[in-house]
């Protein structure tokens, strides 16, 4: 396991799915977290309680990171709290799917300001206190859907790929002062939303699969967790498919 003793992390998005997993993991492995949440209150406490018992120190945090004023403040709030800031873990997103012809407005504009603005929000107002000491990781969660595209999900693929590129910028832009920027692209992952889908659905998506079978909130914080360490201190600027040989990107 990654050794984060002494560090401080914040995970946007952290009040259930892989957020929560990717908060918990990073706790056992020492570092003190914030569990930031837009509307979920009682969910990310329940994070924060869980990490607590365990021994670990987490605080949770409102903010809605598509608001950069409020992308702004949690990175204050998580310094004023927590002691500093070495991690940030751009999790926070959300989906509004549905045909291109057919998607609002209002559609496109919810999913591109969350999943990629709200990235570029919080990596932004983190580079300045990361770049200050000279060091510091961040690591954003992209999907399999950004590399590949999806029919229904222009949205999302279109922020998520964005967020692709904007790992590999703001690497280029961060290295010089000891920053490394990497992504996570997952695969098909169960978790609440995975677990409404119609088992035909299911047994489509593994078809597709290398491995077979989903992957698991587990498999994707085991891997934030060590891009976020000192063990990949030599990696980024990359994204990693977590995705059970789905793309082989």
């Amino acid at each position: 396991m990654p050794d984060l003793t002494g560090k401080v992390a914040l995970v946007t998005g952290a009040s259930r799915g892989i957020g929560a997993a990717v908060a918990e993991k990073l706790a056992q492995c020492g570092a003190s977290v914030a569990v930031n949440y837009s509307g979920s209150a009682d969910a990310a406490h329940q994070v924060v309680d869980a990490i607590t018992s365990q021994g670990g120190r987490a605080v949770a945090l409102q903010a809605n990171v598509r608001e950069s004023s409020e992308a702004s403040k949690l990175v204050e709030d998580t310094i004023a709290q927590l002691g500093g800031l070495d991690i940030v873990v751009n999790n926070a997103g959300i989906t509004r799917d549905g045909l291109a012809m057919r998607m609002s407005d209002e559609d496109w504009s919810a999913v591109i300001d969350t999943n990629l603005s709200g990235v570029f929000y919080v990596s932004r107002a983190a580079a300045r206190p990361l770049m200050k000491q000279r060091a510091g990781a961040i690591v954003n969660v992209a999907s399999v859907i950004g590399l590949v595209g999806n029919a229904g999900q222009v949205n999302y693929a279109a922020a998520k790929a964005g967020v692709i590129g904007l790992t590999k910028s703001l690497a280029r832009e961060f290295a010089p002062r000891g920053i490394r920027v990497n992504a996570v692209a997952p695969g098909f992952i169960e978790t609440d939303m995975t677990a409404t889908l119609p088992e035909s659905v299911c047994d489509a998506a593994r078809g597709q699969i290398a491995l077979g079978d989903f992957g698991s909130t587990e498999d994707i914080s085991n891997a934030i967790a060590f891009l976020a360490s000192e063990e990949a201190r030599y990696i980024t600027g990359q994204t990693l498919a977590v995705d059970g040989g789905m793309t082989f990107a």
